[in-house]
């Protein structure tokens, strides 16, 4: 909408000036003191800085701890080492899990037993020799087994220890004491709550491990602005190669600063930045419309009016242009111009003066 507003000021404005033409010889462009230049095409326009700081998708972040209470032995990683999915990251000696083992091998036992009674009452079933009630009575008993069976196996799979120990172990019936503690995701460890010799309870945070392949800039923007920001606007890094594009507005106001979340993800110079870092964010918007940056003594005003003088055969074009925003040294604009149009960059007070026949106005 803002642009479509903006275009409509400078395309009505257009009608008024587009007839407007300044006559000098090259004596009098010499004599005036007129400087050429070209305007510069921009794509965007800033719309305002903001703080930000470095996070990442909640889903990208994990607390590692253990099921099991227990000594830790063995520690395998430090913080900021990469490590893969499935790496371990430290062991656990804990007398808890051979309680699991030693369940999980009774179960065994108990299922091989029912499972051998379960065929031989079939087999007397179909033949005749067994009642009704005690062939249902088997049935319900293989059930009941076979369910413990999976409790158990799934008992140890939740403590955390591996497929291939747990086939090991049902196997080969022999029990291990260490809980090996691996990574749950690819990604950098951000942090160690545990050190060796220590002992830990069950469900207490044992490593942070993060994967930085995504990150995004939460930007802090006060609600009064917050009217001017839109799901798509450009975000950059004051000092860094950094590009970001704004996907969420958020839809309530911070009580302690009266601001507003917008979130960005970063698109290009992750490597620069770091997780949990503040950084000073520029929020940019894009428009359909031509839009360029020009030196501000390009610019002359009247009565209210911003336009530039664009060179042409007979010498000067007068077109009203918008102005969008300042930069210090520098403005960007909208108007019926072209990237290599050649305009007056220093000098326009002195054509407006001529063409008006007015003294300066500013």
């Amino acid at each position: 909408m803002k642009t479509v507003m903006i275009a409509f000021i400078w395309l009505t404005s257009m009608a008024v000036f587009a007839n407007e033409q300044i006559n000098l010889s090259a004596t009098q462009l010499y004599n005036l003191g007129v400087k050429l230049g070209t305007p510069k095409a921009i794509k965007s326009v800033p719309l305002m800085d903001a703080p930000a700081k470095v996070s990442i998708p909640p889903a990208n972040e994990f607390l590692v701890s253990t099921s099991q209470a227990g000594l830790v032995n063995k520690i395998s990683v430090s913080i900021g080492d990469e490590v893969k999915k499935g790496q371990l990251l430290a062991s656990i000696r804990s007398p808890e899990l051979l309680a699991l083992q030693r369940h999980h091998l009774k179960s065994i036992n108990d299922l091989r037993l029912a499972r051998t009674e379960y065929v031989r009452d079939q087999k007397l079933f179909k033949d005749g020799v067994i009642a009704d009630r005690r062939w249902l009575q088997t049935k319900a008993n293989y059930q009941v087994f076979n369910s413990h069976f999976n409790e158990t196996r799934q008992l140890l799979e939740i403590s955390g220890i591996a497929q291939s120990d747990i086939n090991a172990l049902e196997k080969t019936h022999k029990m291990f004491s260490q809980l090996k503690i691996v990574s749950p995701i690819s990604g950098v460890v951000l942090q160690r709550m545990i050190t060796a010799g220590e002992r830990v309870d069950a469900l207490v945070p044992l490593f942070r491990v993060a994967n930085l392949e995504k990150l995004w800039l939460d930007i802090s923007i006060p609600q009064q602005r917050i009217n001017h920001v839109h799901v798509g606007d450009a975000v950059l890094v004051d000092g860094m190669d950094i590009t970001a594009k704004v996907f969420l507005l958020g839809q309530n106001v911070d009580e302690a600063n009266q601001t507003v979340l917008v979130r960005a993800v970063v698109e290009t110079g992750k490597d620069a930045i770091r997780l949990g870092q503040t950084i000073s964010a520029r929020i940019s918007q894009t428009s359909e419309y031509p839009m360029f940056k020009v030196s501000n003594s390009a610019l002359a005003k009247y009565k209210g009016k911003s336009y530039i003088f664009v060179r042409n055969k007979e010498g000067f074009a007068v077109k009203p242009v918008q102005v969008l925003g300042r930069q210090e040294q520098e403005s960007i604009i909208a108007g019926d111009i072209q990237a290599d149009s050649e305009i007056a960059i220093r000098g326009a007070v002195a054509l407006k003066a001529n063409f008006l026949g007015l003294g300066d106005d500013e």
